[in-house]
């Protein structure tokens, strides 16, 4: 890799060497470009197209193409998006150039602009493509689709790990923890497959395991929001409420609008005493959804911490209308009857809310958290 770098490299120089004696050389320039690309120089290769686009108008579409690729990388995915739509709407069937305005449209959160483009040939056409499809799949909720395309491309791609982490990454989203494991295993060492066998070591109860599992995902990928909710959850689980609570916070911002960590957060934020915090992040969850009972429901239990009993009652009733076996719901319900007729303080009812038992299984909030948090938003 370092003597290809330094061939380029050279490439480069020696041809910006011939350009300063043929500074309008359309060859020289799209040469020049070329070499800077692969050299990592974005900023020239943008400088050297800038040139030869105004000495030799228009570019042709292999060096819009690289203009898009610059962009791209740069994470100018409009203008990225452009690039390669123009470059196929010039006549280029390329499956290259496909895949790129598929990454494209992803990247601008366009999932069913990006699946459609994702067709067999396409696929094929980077190491990538497999685990985009699934992940397009999974951010549509079409959990069920994803899985059985995982079928086919994971018999047709079987020793790729990005696409077996976004596979089991699904599974998990889907309820299905088996198939998680199966393909977890079979990433290896891939970010996103340690954060997914984090999530499922959570799940069965073992937070230290889970924990060194999410910690070497993120010494691998810092920007992985499944990983650091997952390591807020064994936080939480191993009795540091406020670390865990930071932890779930940094993956809910990662994640945007995944409705789950965001509840899941404000969930930590209740655990560790900060209701001001907590109400913050459930009200953050209704904003992406109000339609989703378990934000109301921890409302519920905020205001009746507050001693707000009538708010508390009817931000109950909506979360039980609108999910009757959420967690939210549940525990507001079950405190207000614990609490009815007692004197207790708030502190000693959110003590008493963290030892409930919650639902048919009977888990308290920290056991049901690692299930609630990424079951809700894909």
């Amino acid at each position: 890799m370092q003597t290809q770098r330094t061939e380029a490299m050279s490439q480069m120089h020696r041809l910006l060497g011939f350009l300063e004696r043929d500074p309008a050389n359309p060859r020289l320039l799209a040469d020049a470009a070329t070499a800077a690309f692969e050299e990592r120089d974005p900023d020239r290769t943008e400088a050297l197209l800038a040139r030869l686009e105004q000495a030799a108008p228009p570019l042709p579409p292999p060096l819009v193409h690289l203009r898009g690729l610059v962009a791209l990388q740069a994470g100018r995915f409009d203008e990225a998006a452009a690039a390669f739509e123009s470059v196929l709407e010039a006549g280029s069937a390329d499956a290259a150039v496909r895949f790129n305005l598929a990454w494209a449209h992803a990247m601008r959160n366009r999932h069913e602009d990006a699946l459609a483009l994702l067709h067999d040939e396409v696929v094929a056409a980077s190491p990538r493509a497999p685990s985009l499809k699934v992940q397009m799949l999974h951010h549509l909720e079409r959990y069920e689709e994803g899985l059985a395309a995982g079928v086919a491309l994971a018999e047709r791609f079987p020793d790729n790990a990005p696409l077996m982490a976004a596979l089991a990454t699904l599974a998990i989203d889907a309820g299905k923890g088996d198939l998680a494991r199966h393909y977890a295993e079979r990433a290896g060492d891939d970010p996103e497959a340690l954060a997914a066998r984090g999530v499922l070591a959570l799940d069965g109860s073992e937070p230290g395991e889970a924990e060194a599992m999410l910690d070497r995902s993120l010494a691998a990928r810092a920007n992985n929001p499944r990983a650091w909710v997952g390591k807020g959850l064994a936080r939480l689980a191993a009795g540091d409420a406020a670390t865990g609570a930071t932890a779930i916070d940094r993956g809910a911002q990662q994640f945007g609008d995944h409705l789950g960590s965001w509840i899941a957060a404000g969930w930590a934020h209740f655990v560790a005493g900060d209701a001001a915090a907590a109400r913050a992040r459930f009200e953050r969850a209704i904003a992406i959804d109000a339609t989703f009972g378990e934000a109301h429901g921890g409302l519920a239990v905020l205001d009746l911490l507050a001693g707000d009993t009538d708010g508390a009652r009817r931000r109950t009733e909506t979360a039980l209308r609108l999910d009757r076996a959420g967690l939210g719901g549940t525990l507001a319900k079950t405190m207000m009857l614990d609490a009815a007729g007692d004197s207790s303080t708030a502190q000693a009812l959110r003590e008493r809310a963290l030892h409930l038992p919650i639902g048919p299984d009977g888990q308290t909030i920290a056991q049901a958290l690692a299930r609630l948090s990424f079951r809700m938003g894909g």
